[in-house]
């Protein structure tokens, strides 16, 4: 079986869709710092479908891996000439099997961040993109306030070192521009949070300012920073996935993406150079993203940590599991209906009690097996971002709070590194060590947990959730996670 590359790609069967254009007319016009599985289903798969068709030749991606760990990713994608396969699982078990065209480069910034830096300053580079994760934007998750005692971020701003921080890159190739005559690209936040656009502007003008305050000041008035809302399920890829693929279809692959039929993209119309034509492939162009953002931020997002945590403690693996459980779904529309829906305003064009049942039904695709241990992953970086704002509504206008509450109770639970059998929760964060501490100490002090002002502010001085919080944490440390939902329903 051929390994995938431009070379083979003639030989691959004709049940797989390879890219319907000649890629060596393809221009680079976009650099994407962060290729992970999700910008490879999403952002790269409508490029792709716009190449399809015959547009966007001159938008090529140029993949840039940040960190040191993207190292594999680099190597994946020399060796198969940055094509890779795209398998879309349907909830009745069918599977399709496309290859993706449309990113022609890849980079790694620690083996050569000149060149990183030199790709971007390009003049055909209109938009550098981001998938940096949550937590890839350096600010303080009360306050919003960029961390300028990072480490990398110091050692960025030492006068001619090699930039090795999003930061460092994208401002050193925004100085060249702007130094050699050509307007700045879009910067183009493609993570999960709230106004995402606006946390970058302040993240990378924060990043200049420190620079110079003068260049801050330019970043801010001159680059532009769209908002965007991305949505596809999009799992982890794992050996089992591979295997899948080439017994299924004949392809050896890597590091293939595995993602669910439903995708969506709605985009802030505000680029400074141009931009592809992503309304003729199903994007939606909007005035303001807000809407719809918060919509999926506070139920899609929202649902998936509630379900990560108790689900896990529960002894649920994957979460088609938590979905097929009667006890979690109730749970679920509970939350979404009670505590997340009244905080939203109408989103144009949405139906929200259609959306709900949508996520209930992709949640629930067994074909996906999603682990819980990918969603409740980077718990500090998300909880303030999805539930949060939630509860904090929910508070102040005297709504109800019960299920956000359990959600938090049982994060405080998870972070206890053991679960209700006995059998140890690998806690994935970069605040580890001090959430396991808080929650080591929670069988004395209940509030312990939810202390953490730089990650809850002043929440643990609300009495009425301090009440319901110590009430609910009790019920899930001393009789378990299903009782404690059920007390939770019932009292509703």
């Amino acid at each position: 079986m051929p390994a995938l590359s431009s070379r083979t790609l003639p030989l691959l069967s004709a049940s797989v869709t390879t890219p319907g254009y000649d890629r060596a007319q393809v221009r680079a016009g976009i650099v994407h710092l962060g290729v992970g599985g999700f910008h490879r289903s999403h952002q790269a798969m409508y490029l792709d479908r716009l190449m399809s068709r015959g547009q966007a030749l001159d938008w090529g991606i140029v993949g840039v891996g940040v960190l040191p760990g993207d190292r594999r990713m680099a190597e994946v994608m020399a060796a198969q000439d940055c094509l890779y396969t795209l398998i879309v699982t349907h909830p009745d078990g069918y599977r399709s099997a496309q290859v993706i065209g449309s990113v022609i480069e890849y980079l790694l910034a620690p083996d050569d961040p000149e060149a990183v830096v030199e790709r971007m300053a390009d003049p055909a580079i209109r938009i550098v993109s981001l998938t940096i994760t949550e937590g890839g934007y350096n600010v303080d998750a009360v306050t919003g306030a960029f961390d300028a005692d990072d480490a990398g971020v110091r050692a960025d701003l030492v006068p001619g070192a090699a930039p090795r921080t999003s930061f460092g890159l994208v401002t050193e190739a925004l100085v060249r521009r702007r130094e050699r005559g050509i307007p700045p690209f879009t910067v183009l936040s493609c993570d999960n949070i709230p106004g995402n656009g606006d946390v970058a502007r302040g993240s990378f003008g924060a990043f200049a300012a420190l620079r110079d305050p003068a260049l801050g000041e330019w970043v801010d008035r001159e680059v532009p920073f769209p908002n965007s809302m991305v949505d596809r399920i999009t799992p982890s890829t794992t050996d089992e996935h591979r295997a899948d693929l080439a017994r299924r279809f004949g392809v050896e692959d890597a590091w293939p993406v595995v993602c669910e039929p439903w995708t969506q993209w709605v985009l802030e119309d505000r680029f400074g150079s141009g931009r592809p034509p992503l309304e003729d492939v199903g994007v939606q162009m909007v005035d303001d993203v807000e809407p719809y953002e918060l919509m999926k931020l506070r139920l899609l997002n929202g649902s998936h940590q509630a379900m990560a945590y108790l689900g896990t403690l529960a002894g649920h693996t994957y979460m088609h599991d938590v979905c097929q459980d009667p006890l979690f779904r109730r749970f679920l529309h509970a939350y979404m209906d009670e505590e997340a829906t009244p905080t939203l305003a109408p989103v144009p064009g949405i139906d929200l009690d259609s959306y709900k049942a949508d996520l209930i039904g992709r949640f629930a695709t067994p074909t996906m097996r999603d682990p819980l241990a990918r969603l409740g992953a980077e718990s500090s970086d998300r909880i303030p971002k999805f539930l949060l704002p939630v509860l904090r509504a929910n508070l102040a206008s005297g709504g109800e709070i019960r299920c956000s509450v359990a959600v938090l109770a049982g994060w405080a639970r998870y972070a206890e590194g053991v679960g209700e059998d006995g059998a140890p929760i690998e806690v994935v964060d970069p605040l580890r060590e001090r959430l396991m501490a808080a929650a080591g100490r929670q069988a004395d002090d209940p509030l312990a947990f939810v202390s953490d002002r730089e990650l809850f502010g002043d929440l643990v001085d609300d009495e009425r959730f301090a009440a319901t919080y110590r009430a609910t944490l009790d019920l899930v440390r001393t009789r378990g996670v299903r009782a404690a939902l059920e007390e939770v329903l019932r009292t509703r």
